[in-house]
């Protein structure tokens, strides 16, 4: 070898960079196992968490990378997802709830596996990969199809459901209350792992491990389960490994002290008005009111854990069958959930808010031969920076569009320093006026700054200090010791953000 060479590996070895190959000698592009897990916060054994069963999870992370502080855009499945799949902020996308499709905002939008496609690779999706009424097809080399025979409810849960509907009618209930009733929050189902849905989405991405591995070109797998979202309804098996008596509660079950209204907002957002949705927690008292029951909070906590479990266990076959098909040298496999979620935390059972136990969500990435694999790396990440991740890894150019940066230097080397800040945001209405609440995290701080989105002013502020509150359970925004704090946080996230953006497109709405 020249001397000029080895200058250039040395380089190259210093900076992190690993071979985009997966096995010595094979110069091809790897296949990437792409994982999406709904509202799956970091409560698993390998973010330290006690007695939640996490086997195949912790297993993963201990062949990859585990990121302690990755960071949605939005900590609801719609806008989350879009950012994630299309790289931009939701600022950019113009998606901010449950109902847009980003087709119809940003129409011209290429997505990681459109990209990827252009590059040669096959790509192909089962599950929740994009919010669920808009699959964009167009993204895929073959149509989205959801298992067609598995179900959810048992037969008996659906049967209470119609005949509590029907009861409802016949009081004169308005219909559109009836169709947002849906079936118990909780149920254990005596059924095989594949006759849930999420057992057959796991099948369905085996099936198609298996055909694409034949294949002629790179693949794509999106594999995207519904679990732990509610309703936490699994197998019974997986309800078996826990005790309730050993399950507890979340000990700040309360609005953090000083924080503004608008941080909660109308309509009981951010606490547990989606779970209220449900037959079995119809009556639950409304949000921050009271807390619920401990035996109920136990319940929850039980069906969450359950449900995790149950998708532990579906990742597991993945994993598997990539050890059985020799594909796991070949393989880059990203794991990522598409927000937080409470469970009692700040008396709430649900997502949307701007707090850490919201935003920030598992994400874990192992990709073949990369030196930091078997570490975690606590650097701020964010899950715009997943598009450009698997398309540096992937070997295909990074386009200049995306907000996000690779994190492929913290692959090869978990200690290195990430961002100074993660970004997140959440829009409100409050008494009859709408916001948008801007989140900053730093090393120390947690910022969030409400701006109103007919005048443009500030009408709230929230810093939260991570040295000493990590729970985030006093707001010290209003604490004259921390003006400087605030002042700096303020400056930097108004340099991230255009604030005029949300209020634009809401002035301009019909």
């Amino acid at each position: 070898m020249k001397s000029g060479d080895i200058c250039c590996v040395v380089v190259a070895l210093a900076l992190g960079w690993f071979p985009t190959l997966t096995t010595a000698g094979d110069d091809s592009p790897p296949n990437i196992l792409f994982i999406a897990v709904d509202d799956l916060r970091c409560e698993l054994g390998c973010y330290g968490v006690s007695g939640v069963h996490s086997p195949n999870f912790d297993r993963l992370a201990r062949s990859g990378v585990l990121f302690t502080r990755a960071y949605c855009q939005q900590a609801v499945c719609n806008p989350s997802r879009v950012s994630v799949m299309t790289g931009l902020r939701p600022d950019s996308t113009r998606v901010w709830d449950l109902k847009t499709d980003f087709r119809t905002t940003i129409p011209e939008a290429v997505t990681l596996p459109q990209h990827l496609r252009r590059h040669g690779y096959r790509a192909v999706s089962y599950g929740k990969i994009f919010h669920n009424p808009f699959p964009d097809q167009v993204s895929w080399d073959e149509p989205h199809r959801w298992p067609e025979e598995a179900q959810l409810w048992s037969a008996a849960a659906r049967e209470e459901l119609a005949e509590t509907r029907q009861r409802l009618r016949d009081e004169g209930v308005p219909e559109a209350a009836i169709q947002r009733l849906r079936a118990r929050a909780l149920e254990q189902v005596d059924v095989e792992d594949s006759q849930h849905v999420d057992g057959a989405i796991a099948e369905q991405g085996i099936a198609a491990m298996q055909r694409l591995s034949q294949g002629d070109q790179p693949f794509f797998l999106a594999v995207g389960f519904v679990r732990p979202h509610l309703p936490f309804v699994v197998p019974t098996k997986y309800w078996d490994q826990y005790r309730p008596d050993e399950i507890s509660l979340a000990e700040n079950q309360f609005l953090p002290r000083g924080s503004p209204a608008v941080a909660f907002g109308d309509r009981s957002q951010g606490g547990f008005y989606e779970l209220r949705d449900y037959l079995d927690f119809r009556t639950a008292p409304s949000p921050f009111k009271r807390p619920l029951a401990a035996a109920r909070q136990r319940e929850l906590k039980h069906g969450y854990y359950a449900a995790v479990s149950f998708i532990d266990a579906q990742l597991g076959r993945l994993l598997d069958e990539l050890d059985r098909l020799d594909l796991t040298n070949k393989t880059v496999v990203v794991l990522w959930s598409d927000h937080g979620w409470k469970l009692g935390e700040h008396g709430g059972w649900c997502k949307q808010t701007n707090y850490e136990i919201d935003t920030r969500s598992p994400l874990m990435i192992r990709a073949p031969r990369a030196r930091g694999n078997g570490g975690a790396c606590s650097a701020l990440v964010e899950f715009v920076d997943i598009y450009p991740t698997v398309c540096d890894l992937a070997g295909v150019p990074v386009p200049d569009i995306l907000e996000g940066h690779s994190l492929r230097p913290l692959l090869n080397d978990p200690d290195s320093p990430g961002r100074d800040a993660a970004f997140s945001q959440f829009p409100r209405t409050h008494k009859g006026r709408d916001s948008m609440g801007y989140a900053m995290r730093t090393d120390q701080y947690r910022y969030v700054e409400w701006i109103d989105t007919e005048t443009g002013e500030t009408i709230a502020s929230e810093l939260y200090d991570h040295e000493r509150d990590a729970g985030e359970n006093d707001n010290l925004a209003g604490d004259e010791s921390r003006s400087a704090a605030v002042r700096e946080h303020s400056s930097r996230l108004r340099t991230q953000f255009d604030l005029d953006v949300y209020r634009d497109v809401k002035r301009l709405s019909p």
